[in-house]
């Protein structure tokens, strides 16, 4: 007898792109999952952090993970749900003695005893034991001293978080040693190829961790929180990456899941892909080349495709700003909505803007990247990387307020 489990990550639930509701991606995927577990008999289902995309969830985005779980129900499949760095621990754990009950397993923040993490599953025999470690926050794992510099930081949150998995380590080899053991983590390994659409984790990712943080004992690490799916040091760490596309730079990413199969205290690692619901493209050219590749465009997708377009112009002309702003405004059309535009004049007038950018949204933006705009209009602030540093420092702390409320 085998154990099937299925590592998945940040689905970010209730995910929106530039007030395009990612409502209906969801579904599709959930759809497709379920039909997953069920074709490829699995067992258990991992995800490992960022379960909605706001600490403070929505209705509708709570409606859909309890309706998502509710499907989940007839299919006999242990699930074990951990918090991320976008995640109220409070929002997830509020639920955990009713889930309990239903083989459901959340662990929203870090727990009083490191014992509470372990999970153990047990099929005909075949036994595993889970390690649901969530998101680290600051607060989870160093005290903060007085005057101590940027740099100093970063070096105690390093060392924090490889403490914190030794001694879940230490916890697995005192108490189940000899036993398949995976180990869920939610942060940034040193290495990882991230896209846009993560928001930046412990400072500015500037205290990620080497992949030999995870130390020897575990036979596989389900992490979350990089959107691409990818491999981290060694075969058996791994990101399973989110679901679907979640901004522009992720357009090309081919989304999967993850699949491990243990026989005896061996596993076999395997991806497979998710469908693309919707594809996000990029349009570039002159207004006439846009235009074109916009009219001759035909979507083959369910949902209706997005489009960004980058248009670029010897000389700047007031018909071209024009003629963007229109396709901005356009209802959809062959099955895709244009969704943001940029246009670039070579020679350009002396006095005006390199890059005139339309359709773009706050929230398209993280707030440092906010921050670094208005920094580049100033060119009397000296030393900006200082500002932009403290101005991290400040965002995670609010943060992990955000967390506690």
């Amino acid at each position: 007898m085998s154990i099937k489990i299925l590592h998945t990550a940040d689905w970010h639930i209730g995910k929106q792109l530039l007030k395009i509701d990612f409502a209906q991606d969801m579904n599709l995927f959930f759809d497709w999952l379920i039909s997953c577990i069920e074709e490829q008999n699995i067992n258990v289902l991992l995800m490992s952090g960022d379960l909605f995309d706001q600490a403070n969830p929505s209705q509708q985005a709570m409606k859909q993970y309890y309706y998502f779980l509710k499907q989940l129900l007839p299919l006999n499949c242990k699930v074990i749900i951990t918090g991320g760095n976008h995640d109220s621990p409070h929002v997830i754990n509020a639920p955990k003695e009713l889930l309990e009950i239903l083989d459901i397993s959340v662990v929203g923040g870090v727990p009083e005893s490191i014992s509470e993490l372990f999970v153990t599953i047990e099929l005909e025999g075949q036994k595993v034991v889970v390690a649901a470690v969530p998101f680290l926050r600051d607060k989870d794992i160093r005290s903060v001293a007085a005057g101590e510099s940027y740099d100093d930081k970063i070096e105690l949150i390093k060392h924090g978080i490889a403490t914190y998995f030794s001694e879940v380590n230490e916890y697995y080899k005192d108490n189940y040693k000899g036993v398949p053991f995976i180990v869920m983590a939610h942060l940034y390994a040193q290495g990882a190829s991230v896209s846009e659409s993560e928001r930046e984790i412990q400072i500015g990712n500037q205290a990620g961790v080497e992949s030999s943080v995870f130390g020897d004992e575990p036979h596989y690490v389900a992490l979350g929180h990089i959107h691409r799916p990818q491999m981290v040091g060694k075969p058996h760490i791994r990101y399973s990456g989110s679901p679907i596309a979640l901004s522009f730079s992720e357009k090309k990413d081919l989304k999967a899941v993850c699949i491990l199969e243990l026989e005896g205290d061996n596993f076999t690692i395997s991806s497979l892909p998710i469908p693309k619901f919707r594809k996000l493209i990029s349009i570039k050219g002159t207004v006439e080349e846009v235009q074109k590749e916009i009219v001759n465009y035909q979507s083959d997708s369910p949902l209706i495709d997005l489009a960004e377009v980058l248009i670029e112009e010897e000389n700047e002309n007031i018909e071209h700003i024009r003629i963007l702003e229109e396709l901005l405004t356009t209802e959809p059309q062959n099955g895709l909505q244009i969704l943001k535009g940029s246009i670039k004049f070579k020679n350009e007038v002396a006095g005006t803007s390199k890059l005139l950018t339309k359709g773009e949204d706050i929230n398209d933006f993280s707030p440092v990247q906010m921050f670094e705009k208005r920094l580049e209009q100033d060119d009397s602030i000296e030393n900006s990387r200082d500002f932009v540093n403290a101005f991290k420092e400040i965002m995670e702390a609010l943060q992990s307020s955000d967390s506690i409320d």
